[in-house]
């Protein structure tokens, strides 16, 4: 038998050498995982039996062969959330946490006598930002798209419990029912260019849908398609945000100035202070501008 201190200093060091980001991090959340603890109530001295230690063994060796931490525990959390994942649906990242909560705070402002809000989550994967929504945002009408079955059927799994309404298909020719009522379109959609692929970290490119991730040469692909989408949804004066890599902040808010259907076109930071996502307000008129 050994103990908790003993295998995450083993780990660690494991994890480390394989260039895994997090390492200490990962091992705490692996081991915790199999003791079935909260990772803070793990203490070094706390025995481990050696069954325990095994399946922690086969754990690691999976992780340092960068399988997603959160294809090894089937879960992944999101805001005040905790997901059901694993292969077939994108894995969501702390860095969405900030544009859904942006959308949130949006959706909280509105006056009290207003109608509950109509949200269309596009690209939705495994349901995160729709459930989050949903939850933070009680009596909201909120709708979710995915294309891929696979990752449809994780959506489905986390949505079970909520009042979203999913839908099988392509963001492109989705809910026309809904066309012009909508008050907030989100996206996390794919905009990784395909000239990017060699530099995208393991977990991601090997293990997230290729469908998830690339977006065309450019990476903006589905950023033209969500735009032109979005404004057949939204409402004049309705909201629209969706995520963008670092290497977009002059690119992807351009794409929405272009389309003309837009105004108060801005870029945010992520909680890293890097350039993360695009907000913008449906315009009744042509005109639309890039408000700094």
């Amino acid at each position: 038998m050994t103990t908790v201190g003993a295998l995450l200093d083993e780990a660690t060091h494991r994890l480390t050498s394989a260039g895994v980001p997090s390492p200490a991090h990962d091992a705490r959340e692996l081991l915790s995982h199999v003791l079935h603890r909260r990772p803070m109530l793990l203490a070094r001295t706390d025995p481990v039996s050696a069954d325990q230690a095994e399946r922690f063994a086969t754990l690691l060796a999976h992780r340092s062969a960068r399988v997603p931490l959160q294809h090894l525990t089937a879960e992944a959390h999101f805001r005040y959330l905790t997901l059901a994942v694993g292969p077939g649906a994108f894995v969501p990242r702390p860095e969405t946490e900030v544009m859904t909560g942006w959308a949130v705070d949006r959706l909280r402002e509105r006056p009290a006598g207003d109608a509950p809000p109509v949200v269309v989550d596009l690209c939705t994967g495994s349901g995160a930002i729709a459930k989050a929504v949903a939850t933070e945002v009680p009596g909201s009408r909120v709708f979710a798209v995915e294309v891929s079955p696979e990752a449809h059927a994780w959506a489905e799994r986390n949505l079970a419990d909520t009042d979203v309404t999913l839908l099988l298909g392509d963001m492109a020719d989705s809910l026309a029912e809904l066309d012009g009522t909508v008050d907030l379109v989100i996206c996390n959609p794919p905009y990784v260019p395909l000239e990017a692929y060699d530099s995208v970290v393991a977990e991601a490119r090997d293990h997230d849908p290729t469908i998830a991730l690339f977006s065309g040469d450019d990476g903006l692909d589905a950023i033209r398609v969500l735009t032109a989408t979005a404004a057949r949804l939204l409402k004049p004066g309705g909201r629209l945000t969706f995520e963008h890599a670092e290497v977009q902040v002059d690119a992807a808010p351009a794409v929405v100035v272009a389309s003309a259907a837009y105004r108060t076109v801005r870029d945010h930071r992520d909680l890293t202070g890097r350039p993360r996502f695009v907000t913008a307000v449906r315009t009744s008129s042509p005109l639309a501008g890039w408000d700094e």
